[in-house]
């Protein structure tokens, strides 16, 4: 008999993102169900993180319900985004979204992009505790 398994969490959310997004959901005039996340090819370091508005389900999206939010993964993007916390840094000249992510292996000077390793596909899934 196979040991069996379960689903690992792609994302996490902190406390401080979680209000962000319910924040930029409230002060929208058109309806959204949450937030898209992804990355895409770009800048000096080779990819950069993406978020948009989610109106609508994508078919074998991963969806993440936390802390009152939907945050919705695009299917190219968990292996890059496995094990990665979405938090909110705010300092004197800036705040935005930053992704606490342990597959990336190095960022541009400006922030703007980063570098990173796709995690292993055995690692979407993680035994059960008996």
């Amino acid at each position: 008999m196979g040991a069996a398994q379960r689903k690992m969490q792609v994302m996490s959310l902190t406390d401080a993102a979680a209000a962000r997004v319910r924040d930029i959901i409230a002060g929208t005039s058109d309806p959204v169900l949450g937030v898209r996340v992804g990355v895409k090819n770009g800048g000096c370091a080779g990819m950069s993180y993406t978020m948009e508005y989610a109106k609508d389900s994508k078919p074998f999206e991963d969806v993440l319900e936390e802390k009152g939010v939907k945050i919705f993964i695009d299917p190219k993007a968990i292996l890059f985004l496995l094990g990665t916390e979405m938090d909110v840094r705010e300092d004197k000249f800036s705040s935005g979204f930053v992704f606490n992510n342990p597959n990336q292996t190095s960022a541009c000077g400006c922030g703007e992009s980063v570098a990173i390793t796709p995690a292993a596909p055995e690692k979407l899934h993680e035994p059960t505790e008996a």
